[in-house]
Protein backbone atom coordinates (compact mmCIF):
# COMPACT_ATOMS: atom_id res chain seq x y z
CA UNK A 1 0.00 0.00 0.00
CA UNK A 2 1.02 3.69 -1.00
CA UNK A 3 1.54 5.89 2.09
CA UNK A 4 0.99 9.26 1.30
CA UNK A 5 2.01 10.60 4.78
CA UNK A 6 5.98 11.22 3.09
CA UNK A 7 5.37 14.35 2.17
CA UNK A 8 5.54 14.50 -1.91
CA UNK A 9 5.78 17.58 -4.54
CA UNK A 10 2.50 17.84 -6.81
CA UNK A 11 2.85 17.36 -10.31
CA UNK A 12 1.55 20.79 -12.11
CA UNK A 13 1.52 18.33 -15.77
CA UNK A 14 -2.10 16.55 -16.18
CA UNK A 15 -5.00 15.64 -14.23
CA UNK A 16 -4.12 12.71 -11.10
CA UNK A 17 -6.46 10.74 -9.80
CA UNK A 18 -5.62 8.57 -6.76
CA UNK A 19 -7.35 5.29 -6.02
CA UNK A 20 -7.48 2.31 -3.41
CA UNK A 21 -9.75 -0.57 -2.64
CA UNK A 22 -11.08 -0.94 0.81
CA UNK A 23 -13.84 -4.08 2.53
CA UNK A 24 -17.05 -2.27 1.54
CA UNK A 25 -18.19 -1.77 5.66
CA UNK A 26 -18.81 1.02 7.36
CA UNK A 27 -15.53 1.03 9.04
CA UNK A 28 -14.28 2.31 5.88
CA UNK A 29 -15.29 5.56 6.27
CA UNK A 30 -12.10 5.99 8.80
CA UNK A 31 -9.80 4.92 6.20
CA UNK A 32 -11.78 6.87 3.69
CA UNK A 33 -11.66 10.07 5.48
CA UNK A 34 -7.34 9.69 5.76
CA UNK A 35 -7.14 9.17 2.46
CA UNK A 36 -9.29 11.94 0.92
CA UNK A 37 -7.15 14.59 3.62
CA UNK A 38 -3.65 13.01 2.57
CA UNK A 39 -3.96 13.74 -1.23
CA UNK A 40 -5.78 17.19 -0.71
CA UNK A 41 -2.22 17.79 1.73
CA UNK A 42 -0.16 16.60 -1.69
CA UNK A 43 -2.21 18.64 -3.69
CA UNK A 44 -2.49 21.61 -1.13
CA UNK A 45 -6.30 21.49 -1.78
CA UNK A 46 -6.81 20.90 2.47
CA UNK A 47 -9.13 24.03 2.73
CA UNK A 48 -11.71 21.53 1.02
CA UNK A 49 -10.72 18.78 3.03
CA UNK A 50 -13.84 18.69 5.43
CA UNK A 51 -16.35 18.83 2.80
CA UNK A 52 -14.54 16.21 0.81
CA UNK A 53 -14.33 14.04 4.22
CA UNK A 54 -17.95 14.11 4.54
CA UNK A 55 -18.52 13.00 0.97
CA UNK A 56 -16.52 10.55 1.11
CA UNK A 57 -17.38 9.21 4.41
CA UNK A 58 -21.77 9.89 3.36
CA UNK A 59 -20.68 7.38 0.10
CA UNK A 60 -19.37 5.22 1.72
CA UNK A 61 -22.12 4.33 4.06
CA UNK A 62 -24.07 4.49 1.44
CA UNK A 63 -22.51 1.48 -0.47
CA UNK A 64 -22.03 -0.56 2.56
CA UNK A 65 -25.82 0.18 3.61
CA UNK A 66 -27.11 -0.60 -0.02
CA UNK A 67 -25.08 -3.29 -1.77
CA UNK A 68 -23.62 -6.39 -0.76
CA UNK A 69 -19.88 -5.48 -2.57
CA UNK A 70 -17.32 -7.05 -0.58
CA UNK A 71 -14.64 -4.19 -1.63
CA UNK A 72 -15.37 -0.69 -3.05
CA UNK A 73 -12.82 1.24 -4.58
CA UNK A 74 -12.38 5.02 -3.48
CA UNK A 75 -10.97 7.69 -5.91
CA UNK A 76 -9.80 10.85 -5.40
CA UNK A 77 -9.35 12.81 -8.50
CA UNK A 78 -8.67 16.33 -10.21
CA UNK A 79 -11.24 15.91 -13.69
CA UNK A 80 -9.73 19.70 -14.34
CA UNK A 81 -7.80 22.34 -12.17
CA UNK A 82 -10.66 24.13 -11.15
CA UNK A 83 -12.34 21.03 -9.82
CA UNK A 84 -12.01 18.16 -6.98
CA UNK A 85 -13.56 15.11 -7.57
CA UNK A 86 -14.29 12.10 -5.08
CA UNK A 87 -15.71 9.07 -5.39
CA UNK A 88 -16.89 5.37 -4.45
CA UNK A 89 -16.87 2.34 -7.39
CA UNK A 90 -18.94 -0.71 -6.46
CA UNK A 91 -19.90 -3.26 -8.54
CA UNK A 92 -23.57 -3.49 -8.65
CA UNK A 93 -24.69 -1.04 -11.56
CA UNK A 94 -28.39 -1.80 -10.58
CA UNK A 95 -28.96 0.23 -7.24
CA UNK A 96 -28.35 3.61 -8.81
CA UNK A 97 -28.31 6.47 -5.93
CA UNK A 98 -31.60 8.32 -5.16
CA UNK A 99 -31.95 11.49 -3.21
CA UNK A 100 -34.99 10.93 -0.18
CA UNK A 101 -37.81 12.36 0.65
CA UNK A 102 -37.33 12.30 4.70
CA UNK A 103 -39.39 13.62 7.14
CA UNK A 104 -37.98 15.08 10.77
CA UNK A 105 -38.85 11.95 12.21
CA UNK A 106 -36.66 9.72 10.14
CA UNK A 107 -33.49 8.44 11.19
CA UNK A 108 -31.61 7.67 8.35
CA UNK A 109 -31.85 8.25 4.41
CA UNK A 110 -29.85 12.07 4.62
CA UNK A 111 -27.00 10.89 3.24
CA UNK A 112 -27.46 12.36 -0.22
CA UNK A 113 -28.87 15.46 0.74
CA UNK A 114 -26.02 16.33 2.62
CA UNK A 115 -23.81 15.50 -0.36
CA UNK A 116 -26.30 17.53 -2.77
CA UNK A 117 -25.81 20.54 -0.07
CA UNK A 118 -22.06 20.69 0.12
CA UNK A 119 -20.50 19.88 -3.60
CA UNK A 120 -21.11 21.93 -6.31
CA UNK A 121 -22.03 18.76 -8.64
CA UNK A 122 -22.82 15.00 -7.59
CA UNK A 123 -23.75 11.91 -9.71
CA UNK A 124 -23.03 8.05 -11.33
CA UNK A 125 -21.61 7.19 -14.10
CA UNK A 126 -22.33 3.09 -15.09
CA UNK A 127 -19.14 1.04 -15.35
CA UNK A 128 -18.21 -1.23 -18.23
CA UNK A 129 -20.12 -1.92 -21.48
CA UNK A 130 -23.34 -0.22 -22.03
CA UNK A 131 -25.84 -3.13 -22.13
CA UNK A 132 -23.54 -4.87 -19.50
CA UNK A 133 -22.37 -2.50 -16.70
CA UNK A 134 -20.23 -4.17 -14.26
CA UNK A 135 -20.39 -1.25 -11.82
CA UNK A 136 -20.86 2.14 -11.12
CA UNK A 137 -19.11 5.45 -9.54
CA UNK A 138 -20.82 7.57 -6.99
CA UNK A 139 -19.09 10.75 -7.31
CA UNK A 140 -19.18 14.16 -5.84
CA UNK A 141 -17.44 17.67 -7.23
CA UNK A 142 -16.51 20.77 -5.32
CA UNK A 143 -14.71 23.60 -6.93
CA UNK A 144 -10.82 24.12 -5.86
CA UNK A 145 -10.64 27.97 -5.21
CA UNK A 146 -9.10 29.12 -8.62
CA UNK A 147 -12.74 27.66 -9.81
CA UNK A 148 -14.58 30.25 -8.20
Amino acid sequence: MTSLRTPVEALSAGHPTYSQTFPCEPSTAELGRDLVRDVLGVWHLDDLADHAALIITELIANASRHTPCPEIRLTVGRPSSTRLRVGVVDREPSRLPVLSQVTDDDESGRGLLLVDAVADRWGYDLRGADRRPWGKEVWAELRTEGGK
